[in-house]
């Protein structure tokens, strides 16, 4: 009897062992070689960063440890995918590919694309799984928007995969692994390098830790807080960047929220901020769809008569203060300083931030987005850059979101408390004089020893800026060819309202042994 060829699980943004249908069924199908592949190009990207890395490697780590008890091995690699494949076709002849599908950004797009040529060309079989409700080769939202609400629930409720329980390691696996897991953090990948002091951790025992804090207790107060930035921290899920590298799967949160929800139907707060994070679930996967039916929505303004509108400098002296927290906006510079040493910020915040530079500074959104996508631990290309693009105004069929960083202070930091953390040269003023310290005047700047200009940088006009800009895109919007541009958009990316519960067809519910092995390994509660 011949023997099974060896089945190669390529880890990219799953690094998990439950829920990973690649790797269940390679250990069904003979000899499993875990790997990871650490690829130059992808860490000299401009939207990668140190702060991406270190929760990689420390998601990586609790990989490995959990491979290890099952037996297998977790191989780092660390060179390009395609001479990766090469050795591994030299060294054992035949094998198969295990990988989920990967919405990423242009670099990951295009890798895959080598990855696909390449194993057509040796005759290797590539099976590829989806983790997400994301629909490969989608053409139109229009045509297949309730087949797409119907596809993400089936999705969904289906079984998740549970870790195989008698896998058998692949031979001379040590030739494909370059470096052990406890030198991972001695690596500085990343284009961008800035340290992140108080960054997330990695690893999916910190994944699980966290969302059994969020649905046990934090979570309760999640809609009251999402907009306010302190709240938002501590009541928030703060799982974004466990779904962004995979330490958790959709599937499974989706299915621990529903049990949750059961649980706490009669508690009128905990029904309604579980509601709004479901619905904020449902929202991640039609962002990502997005950008996998778009894919230049990455870097070209997505809407052709807005191309070309803000000068694309990459680095104008208003941009380089945006970057520092240094505009002389109290909250939005609050929010910068908070977001490099943190990694995240909620996302009232995010929108704001991205509004200000366009709408505020008149800049371009390529720029902005970048630096943000590297400041966010939790960066997932297929939801920030859509994200970025309806909130500069560049879809062209959004309305247009102008968030004014006074009023914004005022309803979501009244007290102060955000913008006197992270800007502490403002606390010598009273509250009254914090939202606008440039209007002090000059009374009061020698009794509180405070000089605008001096003290804190003085802002430009930019509440005049961002009328000067919304005006000019409305008009725009406005012209036959615009319109005629704007409703291809709709007919290809819009969503609507989700389809009523009975046009969506519920696939069967996992069985108690099943939901036995997902409580025991997956999201206990």
């Amino acid at each position: 009897m011949a023997k099974a060829p060896i089945q190669v699980v390529w880890f990219k943004r799953d690094l998990r062992i439950h829920d990973n249908a690649p790797l269940t069924n390679a250990a069904a199908a003979g000899p499993v070689l875990p790997l990871f592949a650490i690829e130059p190009e992808q860490w000299h990207a401009p939207d990668s960063a140190l702060r991406h890395w270190q929760f990689a490697a420390d998601s990586l780590i609790d990989l490995s440890n959990a491979l290890e008890k099952l037996g297998l091995p977790l191989c780092i690699w660390q060179g390009d995918m395609i001479d990766l494949l090469n050795a591994l076709k030299t060294h054992y002849g035949e094998f198969a590919l295990h990988s989920h599908e990967e919405t990423g950004n242009a670099w990951s797009f295009a890798r895959d694309l080598s990855v696909k040529a390449w194993c057509q060309q040796h005759d290797t079989p590539w099976h590829e799984a989806r983790q997400h409700g994301v629909v490969r080769g989608l053409k139109s939202r229009v045509a297949d928007r309730s087949a797409w609400e119907t596809q993400w629930e089936t999705l969904m409720t289906a079984p998740t995969a549970t870790a195989p329980s008698n896998a058998q390691a692949a031979p001379d696996w040590q030739a494909f692994h370059h470096i052990n897991v406890d030198h991972l953090h001695r690596l500085t990948l990343g284009f961008d390098t800035t340290p992140c002091p108080e960054r997330q951790p990695g690893g999916r025992s910190e994944g699980r830790a966290i969302w059994r804090s969020f649905i046990s207790q934090r979570g309760r107060r999640y809609r009251g807080s999402l907009s306010k930035p302190l709240l938002a921290w501590e009541f928030g899920s703060r799982l974004s960047p466990h779904l962004a590298w995979g330490t958790l799967s959709m599937r499974e949160v989706v299915q621990s929220l529903r049990r949750q929800r059961k649980k706490h139907a009669e508690d009128t707060a905990w029904s309604r901020s579980l509601r709004a994070f479901a619905s904020r679930l449902h929202w991640h996967c039609h962002f990502i769809q997005k950008l996998e039916s778009e894919p230049s929505i990455e870097s070209q303004t997505l809407h052709p008569a807005l191309r070309g509108l803000r000068e694309r400098d990459p680095e104008p002296p208003n941009l380089i203060a945006w970057k520092r927290g240094q505009t002389g906006v109290p909250l939005v510079d609050a929010c910068m300083r908070s977001l490099i040493n943190t990694g995240w910020i909620n996302f009232r915040m995010r929108a704001m931030l991205i509004s200000h530079a366009t709408f505020g500074l008149g800049l371009h959104w390529y720029e902005p987005a970048l630096h943000l996508a590297r400041l966010f631990t939790d960066f997932e290309p297929g939801i920030h850059y859509p994200q970025v693009q309806m909130q500069a105004g560049a879809t062209g069929i959004n309305a247009l979101r102008v968030y004014n960083p006074i009023k914004q202070a005022e309803d979501n930091d009244p007290t102060g408390e955000f913008v006197a953390r992270w800007v502490p040269e403002l606390t010598v003023l009273p509250l009254e004089w914090r939202a606008k310290p440039w209007a002090l005047p000059e009374s009061l700047q020698k009794r509180f020893d405070f000089q605008p200009g001096v003290n804190y940088p003085i802002p430009n006009d930019f509440e005049t800026e961002a009328r000067h800009w919304k005006k000019m895109l409305y008009e725009l919007r406005r012209t036959p060819d615009a319109r005629e541009a704007s409703q291809a958009i709709v007919d290809k990316l819009a969503s609507q309202r989700r389809p009523s519960k009975q046009h969506v067809k519920k696939a069967k519910p996992a069985n108690r042994q099943q939901l036995s092995l997902f409580d025991e390994g997956g999201l206990e509660e």
